[in-house]
C-alpha cells in the first residue's frame, strides 16, 4: 500500500519498521523538526527521522501545518492511499485528513475512549489502571474522537513503568496495524461512556507531594519514568527518584520525614523506601551508594 508516515518519537519507530518489513511503500515521512538536546544543545533529529533517512525515504519537518497552505498542497500531491500517524505531535487539518484515498489512521496507545490526548501511557499508570492497550483509529477533526478499526488489550504488571508499557504498546500497535491493513476496514464509533483525557505532562507533574498515600506516589514514580521523572528535594537540591517500594506501616511522623537512615520516607498513608535516585547531572544510583556520600538521618525532611 502507498503510505505517508507521520511520527516523531521512539514509540513510532517499531510501527514504521513493521510497515516496511510487511512490504508497504512508504513514499514520504513527516516528523517534528530537529530539537536542541544534550549539554551542547546541538540540534538532534527525531528517532523517526533517523529511521527514515537510514531507509532512504524523503523526510519533511514542517514547524506548523494547520495554516500552512503550501505544505497541505504538497501533502495532497503525494497521492497516497493512506496516511499513518503515530505520535506525530502536530494536529492535522481536515484537508490533510481527507487527502489520502482511505484517509488517515492513528495508532493510539490506549483503549479508546479512555485516555484520549497527549499522555495515555503515563495516565494509565498514574490512575492505577489494571489494563491498557492500543487502538487503531480512523482520524477525524476531533481530539482522538474518530471511529476505531481495531484494538488490542494487555494487563499491566504491578511494577509497570511508563518505559516498559511504552515498549510493550509500541510493539502491540505495530502488530495490530498490520493486521488491520490486511482486512477490509470496519470502523466502529467510540462509546460516549468512559471518556477520559490525558493531559500534557510538564516537569512539575513529577513533583512528589509526600502528603499523598504511598501507593499514589509509587504510581507517580513508575508512571513518569523516564520522563518527566518524579522528584523531591533534599536541603534545596533536586533528587530524581527512579524506583521505590511501598512500606506498609502506621506512623504519626510528618509526611516527607525520614523514618530511618535508609531513605524510608513517611507519606500521608504508609511510607516509601527510595531504592534508586539521581542528582542533577549525575547517573541514577542505588540508594545505598547515595547514602555513603550523603547520609540522610532519621528525621530529615524531604520536599521542603
Amino acid at each position: 500500500m502507498r503510505l505517508v508516515f507521520m511520527g516523531t518519537p521512539d514509540f513510532a519507530v517499531p510501527v514504521f519498521e513493521a510497515l516496511r518489513a510487511d512490504g508497504h511503500d512508504i513514499i514520504h515521512v513527516y516528523t517534528q523538526p530537529p530539537r536542541p538536546a544534550g549539554r551542547g544543545k546541538a540540534l538532534r533529529p527525531s528517532p523517526v527521522q533517523n529511521a527514515a533517512e537510514r531507509a532512504g525515504i524523503p523526510v519533511r519537518c514542517p514547524v506548523r501545518i494547520r495554516h500552512n497552505e503550501e505544505e497541505q498542497a504538497f501533502f495532497e500531491s503525494l497521492d497516497a492511499e493512506l496516511g499513518i500517524v503515530v505520535a506525530y505531535g502536530l494536529i492535522l487539518p481536515q484537508r490533510m485528513l481527507d487527502a489520502p484515498l482511505k484517509g488517515c489512521l492513528n495508532v493510539h496507545a490506549s483503549l479508546l475512549p479512555r485516555w484520549r490526548g497527549a499522555s495515555p501511557i503515563q495516565s494509565a499508570i498514574l490512575s492505577g489502571d489494571r489494563r491498557s492497550g492500543t487502538s487503531i483509529m480512523q482520524m477525524d477533526a476531533g481530539l482522538d474522537t474518530g471511529d476505531v478499526l481495531a484494538e488490542a488489550a494487555l494487563d499491566l504488571t504491578e511494577n509497570e513503568t511508563a518505559s516498559t508499557l511504552h515498549d510493550r504498546l509500541s510493539c502491540l500497535g505495530a502488530e495490530l496495524l498490520l493486521e488491520t491493513l490486511r482486512r477490509p476496514f470496519a470502523p466502529v464509533p467510540q462509546s460516549d461512556q468512559g471518556i477520559t483525557y490525558a493531559e500534557r505532562l510538564t516537569r512539575e507533574t513529577g513533583r512528589l507531594d509526600w502528603h499523598n498515600p504511598a501507593d499514589r506516589l509509587d504510581r507517580q514514580i513508575r508512571g513518569l519514568t523516564p520522563w518527566p521523572g518524579a522528584f523531591t528535594t533534599l536541603n534545596g537540591n533536586v533528587l530524581k527518584i527512579g524506583q521505590a517500594r511501598i512500606v506498609e506501616c502506621a506512623t504519626q511522623e510528618t509526611p516527607g520525614s525520614a523514618l530511618d537512615d535508609m531513605l524510608t520516607i513517611a507519606c500521608g498513608e504508609n511510607a516509601l523506601q527510595i531504592l534508586t535516585l539521581q542528582r542533577p547531572g549525575k547517573a541514577m544510583m542505588a540508594a545505598s551508594d547515595f547514602l555513603r556520600g550523603t547520609p540522610v538521618p532519621k528525621g530529615t525532611s524531604l520536599g521542603t
